[in-house]
């Protein structure tokens, strides 16, 4: 057995954060919203915090840690589906970060989530709700964009159902990936094929400030604004 440093502080503080920020919008618009007065408002501005999250995500998947990054775990597709035969024959190898299949699902979640939050900007309830970009490209727009935005909220609800399936699984199979997100620290018995080739994983702190600055910025514009 070995212990595998994967998870940077910031992909958890991202993971935890967005969980928080997807229940707190779910729960304001599929409940009745108490004890908020406005729930509507409440909804909105989880989702700005949403969208600052994920501004931050798909730049540090771009420049951030080895495991963090997209190219560490994005396949191809004759890749993805070896590895998706590999695992029905109980012999895939050993990843320590997400393995082809769960990059592409991480991937999926990501621009799902892109999109609730930015269609999101461009909605009215014609009540007590306004987006910041609502009547930008007229009202049919908006109106389409309504209805793609509660499809997409179905549709997020079947992904998060897959990710929490795929966790149990995993959990099954002895691979402990919540307390990964938690620690940032996994267990392996096997050597990871995707360790990085210096031995460790170095975090980029000057990118990620850079990173932490654009999704604070995104967040606090549709706050603010």
């Amino acid at each position: 057995m070995r212990h595998v440093f994967v998870w940077d502080i910031y992909v958890r503080v991202f993971h935890w954060g967005l969980v928080g920020a997807v229940i707190m919008a779910f729960y304001t618009m599929e409940t009745s919203g108490a004890p908020f007065l406005f729930p509507i408002e409440v909804h909105a501005k989880a989702g700005y915090t949403v969208l600052g999250l994920l501004a931050f995500r798909w730049l540090w998947g771009l420049v951030g840690s080895h495991y963090a990054r997209f190219h560490t775990f994005l396949a191809g597709p004759s890749g993805s589906l070896g590895y998706a035969k590999a695992t029905i024959q109980r012999s895939a190898t050993s990843y320590a970060g997400h393995n082809p299949l769960g990059g592409w699902m991480v991937v999926v979640m990501l621009l799902s989530l892109t999109f609730q939050a930015v269609s999101g900007l461009f909605l009215s309830d014609d009540i007590f709700f306004q987006g910041p970009l609502h009547g930008l490209f007229g009202g049919d727009v908006s109106k389409a964009l309504f209805s793609w935005h509660r499809f997409n909220s179905n549709l997020l609800v079947v992904l998060i159902g897959l990710h929490l399936v795929a966790i149990v699984a995993h959990r099954l199979m002895g691979e402990k990936l919540v307390k990964g997100m938690v620690t940032g620290v996994k267990t392996l018995s096997h050597p990871p094929v995707d360790y990085p080739a210096s031995g460790e994983v170095k975090i980029r702190w000057g990118w990620a400030l850079v990173a932490i600055f654009v999704g604070i910025a995104v967040t606090l514009t549709f706050w603010l604004g």
